[in-house]
């Protein structure tokens, strides 16, 4: 008797398309393909990861190909990992995002792509041709200048001089929107660690209008702006801006010396107390039209008291030459503040100084004519409540742009409130509370960025 074999079934197997994909009515990011490398990340936690990224409507690819337009990795060997992806078969591996898993965390949490920024990149080290010192993508550009790192050094300078003289023009003509525009033109810029050489590659950083763009290609094929020219020649421009800030110009050195003096007049008063050195000093300027510090002490309400000792210290040793002093107006029952640009409400000072030329290292910063041995110096000094300094310290340290750029990226993407008083969370309907800076960057989901990297 014959029987008749068993065959055994066969599974059918899924379609790469078909594995690779969510469903559709869960895609809600139809431009992002993401890839996740397996490399250093293990294969359960990739499955981790992808199954967590398309719960939130991402795509992920299962197959590194042509499609992905973010590739992920927690390689921390860029060398291996570059070595690794050129040796596939990808063609479109130079317009494909190269990240770090800090932007797939950052988007996980937002729910959302996040924008790509330079902290983000993994760059291709062994890249050793010409096209090694292309410039950073553009999409890598934030359009707040709290998520940028400026340094002093400036690689757009002739661009961004320009934009700040225009910029002051509108200002001293009281147009703050053409104002607020350039300023906003000039902190892209000067963060950008390349030099805009041809007018493509700015076509879609952020904050660069049409007139923005025309002063960038003038100054291409001229090597100037005619119409910032014109500016500086203006008689009534010169008059406004150069004469005031010019009577005001103190060098860092200087600053140091004035921070010397003062703080030996904080310490015979309250030796636990603290005073910083703020403004465009603290972000590594080697100049500035005047000098701003912080003065507090650790005990709460005393703060005021210290300040006009400081006050009459200074006039004692016979070195205050003027004072305007503002009593402290600062009431917790009217935060959070919907203003803005609001300042603070503290107890401050404005001084002129008496500054020896034997007190700084160097010497003085003064005309050959100058023979007094001794000049005038602008100091402003506010003292918040220690609980407050944090706020204090990251309003008084700027740079404008950026300041104004936190701000507006707390209310607008974070619907939180900030200025110099406190943070203020609408969700939460909740005051957070910071000792440092770190501490706000944090409540605002920023990486911190220091002093001097916030000249934008």
């Amino acid at each position: 008797m014959f029987h008749t074999p068993i065959v055994p079934r066969t599974r059918k197997r899924s379609r790469p398309a078909e594995a690779s994909a969510p469903r559709r009515e869960r895609v809600k990011f139809e431009d992002v393909r993401l890839y996740l490398v397996e490399r250093k990340m293990g294969r359960s936690r990739r499955s981790f990861l992808t199954e967590l990224a398309r719960s939130k409507g991402f795509i992920v690819e299962d197959v590194l190909s042509d499609v992905v337009t973010h590739v992920v990795s927690e390689d921390s060997q860029a060398s291996s990992l570059w070595a690794w992806l050129k040796g596939g078969p990808v063609k479109n591996l130079p317009v494909m995002h190269v990240l770090d898993i800090s932007w797939f965390t950052d988007s996980m949490r937002e729910g959302k792509p996040v924008a790509v920024e330079t902290r983000h990149l993994i760059q291709d080290t062994l890249a050793a041709s010409p096209e090694a010192t292309t410039p950073t993508p553009v999409s890598t550009v934030s359009q707040y200048a709290c998520q940028r790192r400026t340094t002093t050094k400036n690689n757009n300078k002739i661009f961004t001089d320009a934009f700040e003289v225009l910029a002051e023009s509108h200002e001293l003509n009281d147009m703050e929107g053409p104002c607020l525009a350039f300023r906003r033109a000039a902190s892209v810029l000067k963060s950008l660690p390349w030099t805009v050489q041809n007018l493509r590659v700015t076509e879609d950083l952020p904050c660069l209008g049409e007139h923005s763009m025309c002063v960038i290609e003038e100054i291409l094929q001229h090597g100037h702006s005619f119409e910032v020219e014109k500016i500086l020649s203006d008689e009534r421009y010169q008059i406004l801006k150069v004469i005031p800030r010019s009577k005001w110009a103190v060098s860092k050195a200087e600053a140091q010396a004035l921070g010397n003096i003062i703080d030996e007049a904080v310490r015979a008063i309250t030796p636990d107390a603290i005073l910083t050195l703020t403004g465009g000093f603290r972000r590594g300027k080697d100049f500035g039209h005047d000098v701003d510090f912080i003065v507090t002490t650790p005990q709460l309400g005393k703060e005021e008291r210290l300040l006009t000792s400081v006050i009459d210290r200074l006039k004692q040793q016979g070195i205050l030459l003027y004072c305007e002093y503002q009593a402290s107006t600062f009431d917790e029952s009217k935060l959070p503040s919907h203003r803005f640009e609001a300042m603070d409400h503290f107890a401050k000072c404005f001084l002129i100084l008496r500054l020896e030329d034997s007190q700084v290292e160097g010497g003085l910063q003064t005309a050959e004519e100058d023979r007094r041995g001794w000049r005038a110096v602008r100091v402003d000094l506010v003292s918040p409540p220690v609980d407050r300094y944090a706020f204090t310290l990251l309003g008084w340290s700027g740079s404008r742009q950026f300041e104004r750029d936190l701000r507006r990226f707390a209310r607008m993407e974070r619907r939180m409130l900030l200025d110099n008083h406190a943070l203020y969370d609408k969700t939460k309907k909740e005051f957070l509370a910071a000792t440092t800076e770190k501490d706000i960057f944090a409540h605002l989901g920023l990486e911190y960025i220091e002093p001097w990297q916030r000249n934008a």
